[in-house]
């Protein structure tokens, strides 16, 4: 390998990155963006549900009740209706996420020691809210019961029995169930996808086009020498991407970097490598660019989808699991929230980086030879 031809051609592949504007803006402002975006848009601890209340009780114990409801955070209450008839109309216009009714011998079954009902509807349509407002719902029935019990004894003068189990939870990593602090790790590994698999396609395609990668080729250079000379920029773009993405997790979203930024870093190398080789393979694909972008679109969908960034990797059926690891981005956020939230040292995420290191020789490997095949006369 020619040294001095090679570092010439990685001069040059800056030179052209510098003087594209539009691609500069993209590397340097795409990953703050996205990351405001998602880090303040996205919450899954859904509150503020509108609820509308039907109380056919209009009792001190229903009001204790109602104001427990709305003291949680997780309802808020837009309307207090007349009837039934209003409660379902309101949740099937979507004015309201909730209804809530109050049967009228609500304060009296309470009273009497019986057991009574609260009619809770919820609209399903959207199962992250209504996951959270039947949980929200069914804790706070719970506890408004273990209240009214143990007054009743304290009015007997009976000490309250405690649970025959007691379920002490602790919650690591992240105690308070902070969105961003989850999300921030996965978009590192959606803003190399989406940024490094297309403009490296794009890169050479633009070249074959042009007629510029035809003159390169008909040097004496070796294809691993124009292969590295196309890599090696795309990887600083990386690079610049991961910082802009931890500078703002950590300073934006207080988001703890537990483990060591040393490792982050020098495994963040083996991704990057990765999706700039699945680039070089689509770019043997594509006749143009737009065929280009369309390829890595197609990829990057399934991406986002199957690489536990949205939905948890245990959450997705057996053969789609088995397809998301296929792509290089399902062991990176893997082994993002590993070091980032947890503080894993290499002895955790020794798998994740040979699942890597193994991607990179196979594609790697194909792509010279695919590249050759298509391009070399």
């Amino acid at each position: 390998m020619n040294w001095e031809r090679l570092k010439s051609l990685i001069i040059k592949e800056f030179i052209q990155l510098m003087r594209d504007r539009i691609t500069l803006a993209i590397v340097m402002f795409m990953p703050l963006a996205q990351l405001l975006i998602f880090g303040f848009a996205i919450n899954t601890d859904i509150k503020h549900l509108r609820t509308v209340i039907f109380d056919q009780s209009r009792t001190q114990e229903s009001r204790e009740m109602i104001n427990s409801l709305s003291s949680s955070n997780y309802f808020d209450v837009v309307e207090f209706a007349a009837s039934m008839k209003e409660v379902n109309e309101r949740v099937e216009e979507g004015a309201a996420k909730v209804g809530i009714i109050f049967p009228p011998d609500y304060a009296g079954k309470i009273k009497g020691g019986r057991q009574t009902s609260v009619q809770v509807i919820v609209d399903a349509t959207d199962n992250l809210s209504a996951s959270s407002a039947l949980a929200a719902a069914q804790t706070i029935g719970l506890l408004k019961s273990q209240e009214i019990l143990a007054a009743k004894f304290a009015r007997l003068g009976v000490k309250v029995p405690g649970q025959a189990i007691d379920m002490r939870i602790r919650l690591w990593y992240n105690p308070d169930f902070i969105t961003s602090w989850y999300i921030v790790p996965g978009i590192m590994g959606l803003l190399l996808t989406i940024t490094l698999i297309p403009m490296m396609a794009m890169a050479i395609v633009r070249e074959n086009e042009q007629g510029t990668l035809e003159q390169l080729l008909v040097t004496p250079m070796r294809i691993e020498e124009l292969l590295l000379s196309k890599i090696i920029p795309y990887i600083v773009v990386g690079y610049v991407q991961v910082f802009i993405s931890i500078f703002v997790g950590i300073f934006v979203f207080d988001m703890p970097f537990l483990g060591s930024m040393p490792l982050f870093y020098a495994l963040t190398f083996f991704y990057v490598v990765a999706s700039l080789a699945l680039g070089i393979m689509i770019s043997c694909f594509a006749q143009n660019q737009t065929q280009a972008i369309q390829m890595s679109v197609f990829i990057i969908l399934p991406c986002v989808l199957l690489s536990g960034f949205v939905f948890p990797l245990e959450a997705i059926p057996t053969g789609f699991r088995y397809l998301g690891e296929c792509f290089p981005i399902t062991y990176y956020i893997s082994l993002t929230r590993q070091i980032i939230l947890k503080g894993g040292g290499m002895e955790y995420v020794w798998k994740e980086t040979l699942a890597l290191a193994a991607y990179i020789a196979i594609m790697f490997t194909a792509a010279v030879q695919m590249f050759r095949r298509r391009f070399v006369p």
